[in-house]
């Protein structure tokens, strides 16, 4: 062995505990460490052709990296919808890394069996029932990426066909009909071979970004023949709902297959104020859901549902000899795009059995707490405008006059270091956007971004 591996396993104790003191150190000073930091990023060297060790490595990273990073752990880091990690979580993650398991086949089963109790707590957390059976991808690009997979596989099996093995031309045009699509569906089009053209946006509710029902059963009829709707439970600049029951009940009428993107708006089911917005969720065909968004656990982890398990396995089968069969219960290596991957489930176990549905509805009802609470304090600032009611988590608001995409970024970069925004643009005005999500965030945070807001604008 190598005398510096050699030294680092023998002295590995210690080095935890050094890199548990820096990791404690980074999260104990989220609350003042600047959301966004000024300090510029290292220069690059070259690679060692030595190396120092771990200490020497953990020291330098210490010293010249970690001063650079974000605080995006903190309750005031408000873009993209990113979650935190929760202390449970961090620690499932840790764990990860140290069993280091292989769990996509049942050669060394032990890590399929906890995903597979970790997808039956979710699933019952989302009100979907035992007809959806899920596994664990990497967010919710992959997420929708599944789903649609398994889509194009039943518009095949409706024309006669098998994409999986003739290809994608064998199966001609489609159609994939949505209100308010998510830029990850038209991306997962491309990837899939039916085309981002395939996307056919359907006309919204007036000043919504809901799907007007109506507009959708007109464009099915015009679909002429099966094909595919992306329903939404939670958009990206006003998290509205498309009303799924009123979607599901089209299938009575028209074929087509229901993927519903839910990648933060399922977890409404756990607020009995919210839970309305996804009633009907159980209808789809397959359910995109983001965890590290709002069931904090690190980047990157999402679960993906569907009712027809026989198509998934079509469609992502991997035939090796070292693997396990696909059987009636096929092994995960069977179900996503990856043959690699971690144990992820390892940290929403962690964190669902510590806090339970309890703990996670607290996170979610006091994140829309927050969110109302700083759309209130938008509305009363003068040089402010709300462009949209708060519906769940998310803030979408603008400068009252001349709102431009330079002046809103520079208005961004004057609050980066107490709270972090991304740009949008909603109804073509350019906007910033306030997600909460993070398991820290309180009222106090609100307060504080709400008096520098008034303060810069």
């Amino acid at each position: 062995m190598h005398p510096r591996l050699a030294h680092d396993l023998a002295e590995l104790p210690d080095a935890l505990e050094a890199t548990r003191l820096l990791a404690t150190a980074v999260l104990d000073g989220l609350e003042e460490r600047p959301v966004v930091p000024s300090v510029r990023p290292p220069e690059p060297v070259p690679l060692p052709a030595e190396g120092a060790g771990l200490r020497a490595a953990l020291a330098e990273f210490a010293e010249r990296w970690e001063p650079a990073f974000g605080a995006s752990p903190g309750p005031r880091y408000l873009g993209f919808v990113t979650g935190g990690t929760t202390p449970a979580a961090l620690a499932g993650d840790w764990l990860t890394a140290a069993l280091d398991q292989n769990s996509n086949s049942s050669l060394d089963g032990t890590g399929q069996h906890l995903e597979r109790q970790t997808v039956g707590w979710l699933r019952e957390l989302f009100g979907l029932g035992t007809a959806h059976e899920g596994a664990f991808v990497s967010g919710a690009t992959m997420s929708n990426t599944v789903g649609l997979a398994i889509a194009r596989e039943w518009l095949g099996e409706r024309r006669g066909v098998s994409v999986a093995e003739a290809g994608a031309a064998a199966l001609g045009p489609v159609r994939v009909l949505s209100g308010s699509p998510h830029s990850s569906v038209a991306k997962a089009l491309s990837m899939l071979g039916m085309g981002r053209g395939a996307l056919v946006p359907v006309a919204t509710l007036p000043g919504r970004e809901a799907v007007d029902p109506a507009a959708l059963e007109e464009a099915l009829e015009r679909a002429d023949g099966p094909c595919v709707v992306v329903a939404n439970a939670g958009t990206v600049n006003t998290v509205d709902f498309d009303d799924l029951r009123a979607v599901a009940a089209l299938k009575e009428r028209h074929d087509f297959w229901l993927h519903v993107d839910a990648a933060f708006g399922a977890f409404a089911a756990l607020s009995p104020r919210h839970a309305h917005l996804v009633v009907g969720l159980d209808a789809a065909d397959s359910v995109c859901v983001d965890l590290h968004k709002w069931l904090n656990v690190p980047y990157d982890s999402a679960v993906q549902f569907t009712r027809r398990r026989d198509l998934q396995a079509r469609v992502f089968q991997n035939a090796a000899a070292y693997l396990g069969p696909l059987g009636a219960t096929p092994d995960l290596v069977h179900l996503t795009p990856e043959n690699s991957r971690r144990l992820r489930a390892l940290a929403a176990w962690f964190t669902l059995r510590a806090y339970g549905r309890d703990g996670h509805r607290d996170i979610v009802e006091r994140c829309t707490d927050c969110a109302h609470a700083l759309g209130e304090a938008v509305d009363a600032t003068p040089g402010l405008r709300l462009l949209a009611p708060v519906r769940l988590n998310v803030v979408c608001f603008t400068l009252a006059e001349d709102p431009t995409p330079e002046r809103l970024a520079a208005f961004a970069e004057s609050l980066a270091d107490e709270v972090f925004l991304t740009p949008t643009v909603y109804a073509g005005v350019p906007a910033l956007r306030a997600a909460f999500s993070n398991w820290r965030t309180t009222g106090a945070d609100v307060r504080r971004i709400a008096a520098r807001l008034g303060e810069h604008v």
